[in-house]
């Protein structure tokens, strides 16, 4: 009945449910001798787990016709396991995930977290969450009915996770999609707040839409967000689209494709980006980690590119080595054996019966599928770079071999060296593969 949308028989309902309770809840209805849900209730989860998520129907096959009601409570999608999938899964005390619509990031910070809170100014998606929980069995999961951080305003978390309403819209409509602030604001709010509920060490991540304006660097208006110092920030832009592309998107997820006022609402939603001189929008994910540190690492790009889900551990990794590359100097860096990464392949292209390549490329078969342009001479470091040979000895060799002033080669490569370094290509020494 809940999985696959289907009315059963009354007698057949009511021998395995508390159908009056269920009625009474909202979860099904009776139509003469059948009972239909109104709810979707569907198993999801790690290959360990036997969990049971419950959200409203979606507006595809089997789902409801016409809009989405104000307070739809969103299921399972491609944002949430998306989320899921970025997140760190260090064992932390306290986890936040805010603005939780069905449940999703709690469950699977209940695995890591002693306890976790979970906050949503939807009261329908908290009832929900409720019932998510009990079906699954977890019971470190907490409740908190209200909006953005006003529910915890004077504590502290180790995690915070939000797949907020961040859909840039003119108005609000849906509280699972509409923040209620202008433009992409809501998203700059969280990032600018998310610092003052974590703990020392503590991590913030996030998917986010941001706004490309006409004449501004869409990097420099992330940067703006940012806190100055104290805090390591990797953003992600997975997707940009165009203004017509993102609102024919969001009208036809809220249903609206067939209302009649599909066409105002398109209007709108383009009038409000000329207004606004919104040249496009981007999508993706922020993680942001509190250093204490004075020099912050901040790195703002946008992939569009395959990547290898999960990427949990791949983003833990990358804040731990800015915390070490941050500790060391040049000097200490040329002193360290590396190793190179599994899983790392290189490309050359050049002309055939060449003597040197045109160019060499290193890409990740694993985690973000990197591919980084690099000199021979870089090739030769990454290549040579097994854990046995410090990472000075070996341009100290390639220098003698091609003749190259060693001091000169040692300054030139440790710029190249901090980026292999930063991109997972090459591994401290005590860094897991």
């Amino acid at each position: 009945m809940f999985l696959l949308q289907t009315p059963v028989p009354y007698a057949q309902a009511r021998a395995a449910l508390p159908l009056d309770e269920a009625v009474a809840g909202g979860l099904v209805e009776r139509d003469g001798d059948e009972v239909r849900a109104l709810v979707d209730i569907r198993p999801y989860g790690e290959a360990d787990t036997d969990w049971w998520v419950v959200s409203d129907l979606g507006s595809g096959i089997g789902g409801v016709t016409g809009p989405l009601r104000p307070d739809h409570v969103l299921g399972i999608g491609g944002a949430s396991t998306t989320l899921a999938g970025v997140t760190v899964r260090d064992p932390v005390d306290r986890v936040l995930d805010l603005g939780t619509g069905c449940g999703v990031q709690a469950l699977h910070a209940s695995r890591h977290a002693r306890a976790v809170t979970a906050t949503d100014v939807n009261r329908r998606a908290l009832d929900l969450t409720r019932l998510t929980m009990a079906l699954s069995g977890v019971s470190n999961v907490g409740l908190a009915e209200g909006s953005l951080f006003e529910p915890v305003a004077e504590e502290r978390f180790d995690l915070i996770v939000s797949n907020p309403p961040f859909v840039i819209s003119p108005g609000s409509r849906f509280t699972y999609r509409d923040g209620g602030l202008h433009g992409d604001k809501l998203c700059e709010f969280l990032v600018r707040q998310a610092p003052a509920h974590l703990t020392e060490g503590g991590t913030c991540q996030l998917l986010a839409n941001w706004q490309h304006v006409k004449g501004q660097d869409w990097r420099e208006r992330l940067r703006e967000w940012l806190p100055s110092s104290g805090y390591d920030v990797w953003v992600v832009q997975r997707e940009l689209q165009d203004p017509a592309q993102y609102a024919e998107l969001w009208l036809r997820d809220a249903g609206d494709h067939h209302s009649p006022d599909y066409a105002a609402r398109y209007d709108a939603w383009l009038d409000a980006f000329e207004q606004d001189g919104v040249e496009s929008i981007g999508f993706g994910w922020i993680s942001m980690r509190r250093t204490g540190a004075a020099v912050s690492a901040v790195h703002i790009e946008e992939w569009p590119h395959p990547v290898e889900q999960p990427l949990g551990a791949e983003i833990a990794a990358w804040f731990r080595r800015q915390e070490a590359l941050r500790a060391r100097d040049d000097a200490a860096l040329l002193d360290t054996a590396f190793r190179l990464a599994p899983a790392v392949l290189q490309e050359q292209t050049g002309q055939p019966g060449a003597e040197d390549p045109e160019y060499v490329v290193l890409r990740q078969q694993r985690g973000m599928c990197r591919a980084d342009r690099v000199d021979t001479v870089g090739a030769a470091l990454a290549g040579a770079s097994d854990g046995r040979l410090t990472a000075g000895a070996i341009v100290d060799a390639i220098a003698e071999l091609l003749g190259e002033d060693r001091a000169q080669l040692r300054d030139a490569v440790t710029g190249p060296l901090r980026s292999l370094i930063a991109d997972g290509f090459l591994l401290f020494p005590d860094e897991p593969a």
